[in-house]
């Protein structure tokens, strides 16, 4: 009976958050929906799983051999649809695909790793699914206002997972579970801690990116109760990192949100060259810490202790197992390969036995699991190249740019400890997002939806920066694209 009380007063509460956060004044398109489906999806639990489909669905290792039916029918339609909206989209789309070279070279090499892979049926089965992250990105980015739609993405995803995970963890055993190592954890609307933490972490750092918006825009419409629901959504997602007890994804929050405040201030703002020297210095720090052997420092300094909760095991325990150094095992199959080899390794230095382990908790070390050193090099493609146009997107949109420095930064350093370049992974997704978005700011495509209010060092504040003024979104796409797909995009709309 006090679930279903709770149950009410959270679907009251998540119908609130809605509508106080409501603007009639910006118009984004219904097809919205589908990234915040498939973000809502990859950020929580299968659908088969949420439905209870099926009476034993696979699990562990052998779900990612077999896979769910209800899951994959699910994904694509999702897909479908979705490119069914870029079809329509077709010259926007072309113009981003343009600015995606590296992402593209990457999804292009892990499909022809397929063919290598020792089970090429599921390998490509994933693989069309990585194709569908990249599709719910463009779906964002080619909407007739794509900052407004990011905004609006981050709301509705979070308006929803967080409440609903704070329900499952006060009031059901479903938001609820333990560890290999038999420790109590919560997990909210995902399976376990680290996942919760990293969805949180992602969604609170846009949150936090809305919040800074409204409280600089003095001028926005309905900012008082829309500043109430984006306050209370940060809230949410503080409490929630505290509660996932994820020390991974509680650092990155802290450090991308570091940055994006640095961004505002004005010695930081006009000098830009102090914002990159900052996102490099954390970058190559903890890299160089790892390939060093400084494991044992960055894991006392996120509380893991001096092996990372097992974490430097697993890496040398999948290290040993031979694999083609330059093209790896083909795309996501090393541990259907070998995750037995690895699992008994493990059971000889003392650990339980886990048949079932298909992470290595390292991104890096996964892609060179996976796709080799071939795969890792163009990962670090993809991460430079994203830097380099954040950098210069920085540069015409401070706010905006900011943002995407920090989720490309975050995600340099969140991949040292947890597998974060994988398909289907929140990390993953938007680090895609801030890739080809940067590229899009850089090249001039779209910008911010209004001029920076910032306050100077003395006097008021100023509604107009004196470095900073842009062409309002709608307009740039008007200039840049064909008035026949504008056209398009209204009639879709």
């Amino acid at each position: 009976m006090i679930f279903w009380i709770a149950l009410l007063i959270c679907s009251t509460g998540i119908a609130g958050l809605f509508y106080l956060n409501r603007d009639k004044s910006t118009r984004t398109s219904k097809a919205l929906w589908l990234p915040v489906i498939w973000l809502g999806i990859a950020g929580s639990r299968p659908v088969s799983s949420w439905f209870g489909i099926g009476e034993s669905e696979p699990s562990g290792l052998t779900s990612t051999l077999e896979g769910s039916p209800t899951d994959a029918a699910v994904f694509a339609a999702l897909m479908f649809a979705g490119m069914i909206v870029l079809f329509f989209r077709r010259d926007k789309t072309s113009a981003l695909l343009k600015l995606s070279g590296p992402i593209f070279i990457f999804l292009v090499y892990c499909l022809i790793s397929v063919t290598w892979s020792p089970n090429p049926e599921p390998a490509f089965k994933r693989w069309t699914k990585a194709a569908g992250d990249l599709v719910m990105v463009l779906i964002i980015l080619t909407d007739g206002q794509p900052i407004a739609a990011l905004r609006r993405l981050y709301s509705r995803i979070g308006f929803i997972l967080f409440p609903a995970s704070i329900l499952l963890i006060r009031y059901t055993d479903l938001g609820r579970g333990y560890d290999p190592d038999g420790r109590p954890m919560n997990t909210g609307v995902t399976t376990n801690k680290n996942s919760l933490g990293l969805i949180v972490f992602i969604v609170s750092l846009g949150a936090l990116w809305n919040v800074r918006a409204l409280l600089l825009d003095k001028e926005a419409p309905n900012r008082g109760r829309r500043l109430v629901a984006q306050g209370t959504l940060l809230a949410f997602g503080l409490v929630l990192l505290e509660m996932s007890h994820s020390a991974t994804s509680g650092a990155c929050f802290i450090l991308g949100a570091g940055l994006m405040l640095a961004t505002s201030r004005r010695f930081i703002r006009n000098r830009p060259s102090r914002v990159r020297a900052l996102c490099l210095v954390i970058a190559l720090a903890g890299g160089l810490s790892m390939l060093f052997g400084g494991g044992a420092f960055v894991s006392g300094a996120l509380s893991r202790g001096n092996k990372m909760s097992g974490r430097t095991d697993i890496w040398a325990a999948a290290l040993g197992v031979h694999v083609n150094p330059i093209i790896g095992t083909g795309f996501e199959s090393f541990w259907n390969t070998h995750s037995l080899e690895v699992a008994r390794t493990l059971v000889s230095k003392g650990f339980l036995d886990m048949p079932d382990l298909v992470s290595a908790h390292n991104g890096y070390l996964e892609a060179y699991l996976d796709l080799g050193l071939v795969g890792v090099s163009l990962i670090v493609l993809i991460l430079i190249s994203g830097y380099r146009h954040a950098s210069k997107a920085f540069q015409r949109d401070p706010e905006f740019g900011g943002l995407m420095l920090a989720y490309i930064t975050t995600n340099a350093f969140y991949n040292i400890t947890e597998a974060g370049f994988r398909l289907l992974t929140p990390s993953w997704i938007f680090l895609m997002l801030a890739v080809v978005s940067a590229r899009g700011v850089a090249a001039g495509l779209f910008g911010g939806e209004a001029p920076e209010v910032l306050a100077p060092s003395s006097g008021t504040a100023s509604k107009t920066p004196a470095r900073n003024k842009f062409i309002p979104e709608r307009k740039t796409f008007v200039r840049r694209f064909s008035q026949l797909d504008i056209t398009r995009a209204n009639n879709f709309r």
